[in-house]
C-alpha cells in the first residue's frame, strides 16, 4: 500500500497517546497508543500447547502471565501435542471476551525454552506512520522519547497537538448517531455478535418525496462518510447496514457502490450481499479491538481518569499558583487496570510533578472513578 502524506497529531496524557491523522483538515485515521497496555498484535511469543481441541480445529497455547491464545490447525497447530513448546505470533488481539488468535512463527526463535515474550509488535504509531507519510506532532516529551529512532526525523514537539477542529472530529467517533450528507443520519449499535447500522433519511425525507431513484442516490452519496466512520471506529466482524427508504429490489443495486467503498479500506472487507430483509451484509477482519471497546473497558476508563486528573491539576495550578494533590478513588475494575499499567501511573509524575495516589473503593461501581482532594 502506497503511503499518503498527512499530519500525525499525537495528543499525550499519562499512559496514553491519541493519534489523529489529518489531511486537508479532515480526520483520515485514528488510533490509541498505550505503551503500558499494548493489545499484543504482532508480538512474538514462545508458548506451550496446553490442550488440543479437535472440535475447534486447533489448540490453546499459554503465553504466560495468565494469557492464553488459540492456534488453529491451519495456522500451525496441526501435528502438535500437549506440552509442546511453540513459537507463535499474535495475529488478532483479545477482544469481546475471547483470547488472542495466533499463527506459528517457527523461524523467529528456537522453540525450546521457557514461556516468554520474544519480541513486541509495532505500536499503533508505527503502523500509522507506515501508512501515512508526513510530520508527527507530539505535545509531551515523555511520549516523544518513546518514538522509535527510525521515526525521530519526522517528530516535531508542539505545545498542543490537537486544536478544536481535531477534538470535534474525534468526539464524533464516540457518539452512536452520525450525520451524513444530504440531511441523512445513521445510528451505529455494536452488539457482542455484530454491528448494526441503521440509516435514516432524516431531514432529507421531505425533499426525496419517497422516490426510489432519489432515495438510492441519497444512500449512495452517504456511503463515503459512513464507511469512513466504520474505518475510524475500527468496527469489525459482521456488520449489517439497513439503508434508508428503499424497496427490496432497489436495495440489491447498492452492492456495487458498497464494494467500491470497501476497496479503499486497508483491511479489505467483503460485502457478502444483500439479505432477504434488504440488509447489506459486510465482514471486516478483526485484528485490533474496536474503538468502543477500548474506551468503555476498564483500561479505557482508567486512562480517562488520568486525563481528568491532569486537567484538574492544571486548573488548580492556574487558579491558585499552587497545585493540589488530588486522590483518585476508583472502583475495582479501574483500580486493577491502573495497577496493571505501572507505566501510566509513573507518567503522572511527568505531568503533575507528584506520584499518583490511588485508592481502590469496593463500594463504587466496577468501572467508576472520582477525584478527591487529599
Amino acid at each position: 500500500m502506497v503511503a499518503v502524506t498527512a499530519t500525525l497529531r499525537v495528543a499525550c496524557s499519562p499512559g496514553e497517546a491519541r493519534i489523529a491523522v489529518m489531511e486537508n483538515g479532515e480526520l483520515q485515521d485514528f488510533a490509541i497508543w498505550t505503551p503500558g497496555h499494548p493489545d499484543g498484535v504482532g508480538d512474538t511469543h514462545r508458548g506451550r500447547i496446553t490442550s488440543r481441541v479437535p472440535a475447534l480445529g486447533g489448540a490453546f497455547v499459554t503465553l504466560g502471565k495468565g494469557a492464553d491464545g488459540f492456534l488453529s490447525d491451519r495456522d500451525g497447530a496441526e501435528g502438535t501435542c500437549e506440552g509442546e513448546s511453540v513459537i507463535v505470533r499474535v495475529t488478532r488481539a483479545a477482544m469481546a471476551g475471547k483470547g488472542p488468535r495466533l499463527r506459528a512463527a517457527p523461524d523467529a526463535a528456537p522453540a525450546k525454552g521457557d514461556i516468554t515474550l520474544l519480541k513486541r509488535g509495532p505500536s499503533p504509531l508505527e503502523e500509522l506512520a507506515a501508512r501515512w507519510h508526513g510530520p508527527i506532532l507530539v505535545d509531551h516529551p515523555t511520549f516523544a522519547a518513546r518514538i522509535p529512532t527510525s521515526l525521530r526525523d519526522r517528530v516535531k514537539r508542539v505545545p498542543s497537538a490537537w486544536d478544536d477542529g481535531v477534538q470535534d472530529a474525534v468526539d464524533t467517533l464516540t457518539t452512536p448517531e452520525i450525520d451524513l450528507p444530504g440531511g441523512m443520519r445513521a445510528t451505529i449499535t455494536p452488539t457482542p455478535a455484530l454491528v448494526a447500522i441503521d440509516m435514516d433519511s432524516g431531514s432529507a425525507s421531505a425533499i426525496l418525496q419517497a422516490k426510489q431513484t432519489a432515495q438510492f442516490a441519497a444512500n449512495r452519496a452517504a456511503f463515503p462518510t459512513l464507511f469512513r466512520q466504520i474505518r475510524l471506529r475500527n468496527l469489525s466482524g459482521a456488520i449489517l447496514i439497513d439503508p434508508a427508504g428503499l424497496n427490496a429490489r432497489k436495495r440489491q443495486a447498492l452492492r456495487e457502490p458498497i464494494e467500491a467503498e470497501l476497496r479503499s479500506d486497508p483491511l479489505r472487507p467483503r460485502c457478502l450481499g444483500i439479505t432477504a430483509l434488504g440488509l447489506a451484509e459486510i465482514v471486516r477482519t478483526r485484528i485490533h479491538p474496536p474503538l468502543h471497546e477500548l474506551l468503555s473497558g476498564a483500561h479505557g476508563q482508567a486512562m480517562q481518569a488520568l486525563r481528568h486528573l491532569v486537567t484538574s491539576h492544571l486548573i488548580a495550578s492556574q487558579a491558585t499558583h499552587r497545585a493540589g494533590r488530588p486522590v483518585l478513588r476508583a472502583g475495582l475494575g479501574v483500580a486493577r487496570a491502573l495497577e496493571d499499567d505501572s507505566l501510566a501511573c509513573e507518567d503522572v509524575v511527568s505531568w503533575c510533578g507528584y506520584p499518583l495516589t490511588l485508592r481502590a473503593d469496593p463500594s463504587m461501581p466496577f468501572l467508576s472513578w472520582v477525584t478527591d482532594d487529599e
